[in-house]
């Protein structure tokens, strides 16, 4: 039985398991792991939106809901929300599947909005490409 499912008819950008060497003291997976996962799994539309480089600019929300342990397998989905002249805004939400005694659960574990820049080939800020 599962609390949730993965969102249906959309595609990971990325599947990360977690392994004890992300462990943190209290028993769970780091939330900078997870963090920096995220970030990844953002920047991977706005690098297909822009064609070209990007810069994390900022972590608009960022909520962790459920907490990850070793052997769960994560999924990142993120889509674009919003657009700039120069910047994009991607939403991530992060899904843990858990295998206990033959079964598999699956539970919405963060979620997060972050901002991209395009930058040009001097590392300043560029418009976006049209669509």
């Amino acid at each position: 039985m599962s609390e949730c499912s993965l969102p249906e008819n959309r595609i990971p950008v990325i599947r990360v398991p977690a392994r004890p060497a992300d462990i943190n003291p209290g028993g769970s997976i780091f939330g900078g792991w997870i963090m920096s996962y995220v970030d990844i799994a953002g920047s991977i539309p706005a690098l297909d939106r822009v064609r070209g480089p990007v810069v994390t600019r900022a972590v608009d929300s960022f909520e962790f809901k459920k907490p990850v342990f070793v052997g769960d397998l994560i999924s990142c989905y993120a889509d674009i929300i919003a657009e700039g002249r120069t910047s994009l805004k991607v939403k991530v939400e992060v899904y843990a599947e858990r295998m206990s005694k033959g079964e598999t659960s699956c539970i919405k574990v963060t979620e997060a909005v972050l901002t991209y820049v395009a930058i040009d080939e001097n590392r300043r800020p560029m418009p976006l490409p049209e669509k």
